[in-house]
């Protein structure tokens, strides 16, 4: 295992901050794949899910067992871990500009898309390279303006010339589900089953550029604009990204962590880059599922937030998901479900304002359309 610390650059004076990347296996020689936990740095079970893949990983490399490059960033947002309000956990928004970790990383396509195809032939193999030299020298000249842009930078960079990008999350009060893009849906199947996961949310564009779409996206939307411009280079979709919500914030013991990084360790064993058996696949616990199909179940009015529904129940329109009690007034409204499908999170706060979101329920009927992901 190598261990490389990338110093954040634009600190305040006398204070230094850096994000550290554990690398196994060889370095450019076959399939690569990158691992980060924590971007949205109170949801701390993937955190301890990377410190149980490390055991595996430096067990399977002393074995000799890996045939290309994991990259694993355990901790991959020290601004936010650092960020606390009124002894809270503020690592979700940088607080200097409100921004949430998990947006406005570049467009990797428009970045290289002018200089690239001209370049491009016939070859899809050749495409691929080309591609991701491309993004590499785009990266390397990237000058960002503050920490904050310096730390997507080296996230980015670690990143970009990856086959398969795992962002690992969780919820306020969630079941085991995975946000992906649809063309990267086929090969993230099998990641899906084995970690269990009891809904799989799929889009193509999403909006906010999230950080896994950062990658995948490079990919379809290249094509696209090649497209556009009349010309039938051939490309893959060379990376297969997720963020993968691992339940809830609360849920933090060693006997889940195990689990998942075993889960993940699999999958990277049937995706040939750790040599050995590659674990059989379990039964699926649900249907993949449009983004565009998800309720995000608002609060009407004001007041305590009782739930009548538990995070994995199977919910039919007109169910009731909670209800929210004027203990001034003496009223109770219910809030229902207006889609079928698993109700696959759920806000851990229970005092609402009215437009809070309060829980998320996974319909197979698309209905919303704009930006899909929330705040």
């Amino acid at each position: 295992m190598r261990r490389i610390d990338h110093p954040l650059e634009h600190q305040s004076l006398g204070r230094q901050t850096q994000v550290t990347s554990l690398h196994f296996g060889p370095s450019g020689q076959g399939p690569k794949a990158y691992v980060q936990a924590s971007l949205h740095a109170e949801e701390l079970p993937g955190m301890l899910a990377a410190f149980h893949l490390r055991a595996l990983l430096a067990a399977a490399e002393e074995q000799g067992r890996l045939r290309g490059e994991v990259v694993l960033v355990p901790v991959a947002n020290p601004i936010g871990l650092a960020q606390r309000l009124d002894h809270k956990s503020m690592g979700r928004f940088e607080l200097g500009s409100s921004e949430n970790f998990n947006r406005h990383y570049p467009d990797l396509a428009a970045a290289i898309h002018a200089g690239i195809k001209d370049q491009l032939g016939n070859d899809t193999t050749r495409n691929t390279a080309l591609v991701r030299t491309a993004v590499r020298a785009w990266v390397d000249q990237w000058q960002p303006s503050n920490a904050l842009q310096s730390l997507r930078k080296i996230l980015v960079a670690l990143a970009c010339d990856a086959d398969l990008v795992l962002d690992l999350h969780c919820d306020c009060e969630a079941v085991l589900h995975l946000y992906t893009e649809t063309p990267c849906w086929p090969r993230l199947e099998p990641l899906s089953r084995l970690l269990g996961a009891r809904a799989v949310l799929l889009a193509q564009d999403a909006g906010g550029v999230s950080f896994d779409e950062c990658f995948s996206g490079l990919w379809w939307k290249l094509a696209a604009r090649l497209k556009q411009d009349g010309l039938d280079h051939p490309l893959a979709q060379a990376c297969a990204s997720a963020t993968v919500e691992l339940r809830s914030e609360a849920e933090v013991s060693h006997d889940l962590a195990a689990a998942d990084a075993a889960a993940i360790f699999g999958f990277l064993q049937r995706e040939g880059i750790i040599d050995g058996p590659a674990p059989a696949l379990p039964a699926a616990l649900c249907a993949a599922t449009p983004l565009s199909g998800s309720q995000t179940v608002k609060a009407p009015v004001a007041g305590l937030l009782v739930f009548a529904a538990q995070t994995g129940d199977l919910l039919r329109t007109g169910d009731t998901v909670a209800e929210i009690i004027d203990p001034i007034a003496n009223t109770t409204m219910s809030v229902l479900a207006e889609v079928d499908g698993v109700m696959y999170a759920r806000t851990d706060d229970r005092y609402v304002l009215p437009d809070d979101d309060i829980a998320n329920i996974a319909g197979s009927v698309p209905f919303r359309t704009g930006s899909l992901l929330g705040a």
